[in-house]
């Protein structure tokens, strides 16, 4: 697998499609838990007319634990992969949950660089936490091992090591599906690269709020949701939508916050639409 070093990380990343057909970079969700995989499969359909860079982000999946783990930082490696990898043209930026946050923030700061903007089942403010729980209290019978206590952990910087942050995610996973797949969810916590580091550090930061500056995104803007997100609910994804000039939504029956993947053809044919319609 490639990989490349900016700002003084050493990033793992997948890179797919003609090398100069216009590049779109995917951003995964999941602080310290997720990584470059998911996103890849999901949208890999779209290389046949778009080259698509997914990477693992600093401090998650097999890319190095460089510090600093801030939101800010986390949009400069962005940029750096513009820059290096894209030949400094603009890109169309993709991200999902943790990775929209990061989209946004990348949207804000460096809202010249992009073509078009496409955000799944994020937030524009942590905010969105409380929404959750209310959400997470009234479907906690549908993971009978997951407690209050552990999504208040989630959502903190007191994880105490890699193993709690694994056991936690397992619990919460049918939470984030509309049909589960236990051994599915089994196999892929097993083998996932978890960081409770990266976790913890990226939790500290309570300042993510940019509700004020959407208005200043300057491109094309495709929000998906699924309509039964229990993490990102869509009321975020209908702000985000409504505030950005150029926004639209798109907020899809019967899939969860994994949209993209309970969903994919769904999404990936919006995805072709949208982008076709604001080349």
């Amino acid at each position: 697998m490639p990989t490349v070093t900016l700002n003084n990380a050493t990033f793992v990343y997948d890179d797919i499609g003609d090398p100069n057909a216009e590049a779109i970079i995917a951003l995964h969700g999941g602080r310290g838990i997720g990584d470059r995989l998911g996103e890849f499969k999901a949208y890999k359909p779209l290389s046949d007319k778009y080259r698509l860079i997914a990477y693992d982000q600093r401090g998650c999946g097999e890319t190095s634990l460089t510090p600093p783990f801030t939101f800010e930082q986390l949009a400069d490696d962005v940029e750096a992969f513009r820059v290096n990898l894209c030949g400094g043209r603009k890109i169309i930026l993709e991200g999902g949950s943790f990775g929209g946050m990061i989209a946004l923030t990348y949207a804000v700061k460096y809202g010249q660089n992009l073509s078009r903007l496409i955000l799944r089942g994020t937030a524009a403010s942590y905010h969105h936490e409380d929404d959750a729980m209310v959400v997470f209290k009234e479907r906690l019978h549908k993971a009978p091992s997951a407690s209050v206590l552990m999504l208040e952990k989630m959502f903190s910087d007191k994880m105490k090591d890699d193993t709690e942050l694994r056991l936690i995610w397992l619990a919460l996973q049918p939470l984030y599906y509309e049909k589960f797949d236990p051994d599915a969810a089994l196999e892929r916590t097993r083998t996932m690269h978890l960081h409770a580091e990266t976790h913890n550090e990226l939790f500290k930061e309570r300042l993510y709020d940019l509700r004020d500056k959407l208005k200043d995104i300057p491109v094309p803007t495709l929000v998906i949701c699924g309509a039964e997100d229990w993490i990102c609910p869509p009321n975020h994804s209908r702000l985000i939508a409504e505030q950005v000039p150029l926004g639209e939504l798109l907020e899809v029956p019967g899939a969860n916050h994994a949209v993209h993947a309970e969903k994919n053809d769904v999404v990936v044919a919006a995805i072709r639409e949208f982008l076709a319609r604001t080349a």
